[in-house]
């Protein structure tokens, strides 16, 4: 079947689509600054956008500016992230405000070494905040883009692949408008999410359905190439919700580093321990038996973490007191406007919905 090319380029085509059915009332484009975009940015990386908005109106609410947010406590900043997840993102831009603020005053910059100098930021992130924050002609290649352009130029493997990464990069440059670029990557944006979607693609509503080329092989449900299966491996543990006689429950301080770094969380034993033994081993005193709760499945990146929650009424033993771990004792509401993790929040939730 003989296949008749569009006359007009793939960017012209897009940036038309864009104006009549892309996505223009988000919170980060009103007003459209490079900090708003680098901020919602990080926040949309593996993070829907639904999700996002509330997440982003309230972390812009306290830290309106870059210094705002290199000034603000690890706490703070914490609590705002709560529930996104992925906490190095959080911990990567309070840590490039501080650069912002002390090398660039107070200012985002505006070209692509110094922003990939700025920890957490990459190339799509550096691109976004190029094009949509500071107008300049600048490539992006996030999910919904790569998946976009492996369908419409075919382009085999797994989009992580570096040779498959290379690729979609010189075709992101090679379509780059030199004006408009804000719209036209907003475009790609909202056409790979709103119709190049991973399941069930509107081909019949893209703009650039005529040139697409796994859509003429009939390809289209076949790329991107999935990522090559891996079994993740699976922990255990033992969480505990341990209250105080004053009703106010235990919270670690995790260290700054790995998962979960610098959030409040449960205390943890074994999950083949003992928590009542546990909790002798800290000075505590169990003050009736253990309320076991239905396991609880956390899945990471690289593994999947089943909890098991413990609810104990402990009193701390006067011949051996000491504290658990680095952390505090917080009634149950209180504990909710701390950093916590996903689970540990549901946990809390949880505790406070069954009351005393």
């Amino acid at each position: 079947m003989a296949i008749t090319p569009p006359t007009d380029s793939l960017a012209e085509r897009i940036l038309a689509w864009q104006a009549d059915h892309g996505r223009h009332d988000l919170p980060w484009q009103q007003p459209r600054t490079p900090y708003r975009v680098w901020v919602s940015e990080v926040m949309l990386q593996q993070t829907q956008v639904a999700t996002v908005i509330p997440y982003f109106e309230r972390f812009i609410a306290t830290f309106p500016n870059p210094i705002a947010l290199a000034n603000s406590d690890d706490d703070t900043l914490h609590a705002h992230w709560s529930g996104l997840g992925y906490y190095r993102r959080a911990r990567h831009m309070q840590s490039s405000a501080r650069v912002i603020r002390d090398v660039h005053d107070g200012q985002v910059p505006d070209t692509l070494d110094d922003l990939l100098a700025l920890p957490g930021i990459g190339r799509t992130t550096a691109g976004a905040i190029l094009s949509l924050g500071h107008d300049l002609a600048a490539p992006i290649l996030d999910g919904n883009v790569r998946r976009l352009f492996c369908r419409h130029f075919v382009v085999p493997g797994w989009p992580g692949l570096a040779r498959v990464e290379r690729e979609l990069w010189r075709i992101a440059e090679r379509h780059l408008p030199r004006e408009r670029a804000a719209d036209y990557n907003q475009g790609l944006m909202d056409l790979g999410a709103l119709v190049c979607k991973s399941r069930q693609p509107a081909c019949h509503d893209c703009p650039i359905a005529t040139s697409c080329l796994a859509r003429i092989q009939g390809l289209v449900e076949h790329l991107p190439e999935p990522r090559p299966r891996r079994i993740n491996p699976q922990k255990q543990t033992r969480m505990l919700l341990l209250l105080d006689p004053q009703g106010r429950l235990w919270l670690d301080r995790r260290p700054p580093t790995g998962i979960w770094g610098g959030l409040f969380s449960l205390p943890e034993c074994a999950h083949d321990g003992d928590p009542e033994t546990w909790c002798r081993e800290h000075g505590l005193l169990a003050r009736g038996p253990a309320d076991t709760w239905p396991d609880v499945r956390h899945t990471f990146s690289h593994y999947r973490l089943d909890i098991s929650p413990v609810v104990l009424s402990i009193t701390p033993d006067p011949a051996l007191v000491k504290e658990p771990h680095p952390g505090g004792w917080y009634k149950p509401d209180e504990a909710l406007e701390l950093g916590l993790p996903a689970p540990v929040r549901r946990l809390v939730e949880q505790l406070i919905e069954k009351g005393p």
